[in-house]
Parts: structure tokens; sequence; C-alpha cells
């Protein structure tokens, strides 16, 4: 059976249907409680570098493919890329859960794509 890897804003409400929830930015999601929002693994460490997270956001003209080809490169020689890895093993269902508006361009995409080459 494949594993399915979905992507949810942080701020949707959990769904019994989410599966294993990981939240997969380095910063906490602005608004939302410890009470109230709803996780199973929080890994800071898989998240853009603070310096490529502040270059795609100061740069409003940045190209997504830029981002997408930098953070790739971040994810390869990151140690926490075996961790998740090894974390979602066997899972059937895991959701990628991120805080940015943006729905189409973001980390969460980017990771996804990368667990799903595997």
């Amino acid at each position: 059976m494949k594993q399915v890897i979905d992507i949810k804003r942080a701020y949707e409400p959990a769904s019994a249907d989410d599966g294993y929830k990981i939240y997969i930015d380095r910063l906490w999601p602005r608004g939302l409680s410890h009470e109230t929002f709803h996780y199973d693994w929080w890994d800071k460490e898989i998240a853009p570098s603070t310096e490529l997270r502040e270059w795609f956001h100061a740069n409003p003209q940045a190209e997504w493919t830029e981002f997408e080809k930098r953070y790739r490169q971040e994810l390869l020689s990151n140690p926490a890329l075996a961790n998740l890895k090894k974390m979602i093993g066997g899972k059937p269902k895991v959701t990628l859960l991120y805080s940015s508006h943006d729905e189409i361009h973001n980390n969460a995409v980017v990771l996804r794509s990368l667990l799903q080459q595997e």
C-alpha cells in the first residue's frame, strides 16, 4: 500500500482523516495556541533555513523555482530528512502542516514532492 502524503494549512481544523500530522515550519503559527493546534510532531529542523525563509519573504519578485531549488538542496544535505523518513515510515497517511498563506508556493509543497519521489 502506497503512503499518502497530504499538505494542509495549520489554521485549518484538524480532521480524523489527516493521519499523522507533522508541523514543518521553524516558527510557531501566529495566533494559534498549544491547546487549539493539533499535531503529532513538530519538526523545526526540516523547515527551510532562516536565511532562505527570510530571502523568500523579503523578495516579492523572488522566483518560486529558485526557492524550490535552494530548499531541495538544503533538504538533501539535512539529516532531518532521514529522521523524517524514519518517523513517517509505515504510516499509511501523513499530513504536512504549514502556516504560509500561499497554498501553492510553500515549503510543504517542496517537501511533499521530495518525499513522494522516494
